[in-house]
């Protein structure tokens, strides 16, 4: 048999860490924080324990990482849903609904990330977390900032207030109430976005989130009429 090739070795890693990020993902969900350790998260991916010290510092950069995953995935398809939006107030209220959704529909991952982010290692880039920033800055420039070096972390402090705001046990701000504020710093409509009377196609409180985490490009952003087109020649 012969040695398989440095591509395919490469693919093989990639769909391994993803399957760790979306066990992760599931098993905080369902048991809690500190009732999933490494080993468990391992099982579920299918892995080898000793794949994820590889890939991970610890279980803390894990979470992080499988939320950025998350939460970079739902903005991502809530940017390029269909109709596409090109029009930068549209996508704003998009980004802003998108995260906030996070919040309303998957409170104790939220919460637990946002628990991480407090810890002594506090905020780890990683790769999900760039590509989550890629998009929020692009999000920032298209809105029509002049300055999106500065622009870009407000708006990540301001919804990082807003979803710890929705989560405080206890006394939780109602996500309808932080959405307005944030509309109206932005100058947003309440009708744009998904309104909280509303429901985007495949909402984030899915049970099943392994769509967020499938290797391959996203899906392209086409014109409707493209769309539309590609529908029909199928």
């Amino acid at each position: 048999m012969s040695p398989r090739s440095a591509s395919v070795n490469e693919e093989l890693r990639r769909r391994s860490k993803e399957r760790l990020l979306q066990a992760a993902v599931e098993l905080v969900r369902e048991r809690g924080y500190e009732a999933t350790t490494l080993g468990d998260i391992a099982d579920r991916a299918g892995s080898a324990r000793g794949l994820v010290s590889y890939y991970f510092p610890g279980k803390r950069q894990l979470l992080q990482s499988a939320v950025h995953r998350l939460m970079h995935r739902t903005l991502e398809e809530a940017l390029e849903r269909e109709p596409c939006a090109e029009d930068g107030r549209e996508r704003m209220a998009r980004a802003i609904d998108a995260i906030l959704g996070l919040a309303r529909d998957q409170p104790l991952l939220m919460r637990q990330h946002m628990a991480g982010l407090l810890q002594a290692e506090g905020f780890v880039p990683c790769p999900e977390q760039q590509r989550l920033a890629e998009l929020l800055r692009d999000t920032v420039a298209r809105h029509g900032s002049c300055d999106v070096d500065s622009d870009y972390p407000m708006l990540r402090a301001l919804l990082m207030g807003a979803v710890y705001a929705a989560l405080v046990p206890g006394v939780p701000m109602p996500v309808p109430v932080l959405r307005a504020e944030l509309f109206k710093r932005y100058r947003l409509e309440w009708e744009m976005g998904v309104p909280p009377d509303t429901e985007a196609p495949g909402g984030t409180c899915d049970t099943d989130l392994s769509r967020f985490f499938a290797t391959g490009a996203a899906p392209e952003c086409r014109p409707e009429g493209r769309a539309t087109e590609a529908r029909q020649s199928k």
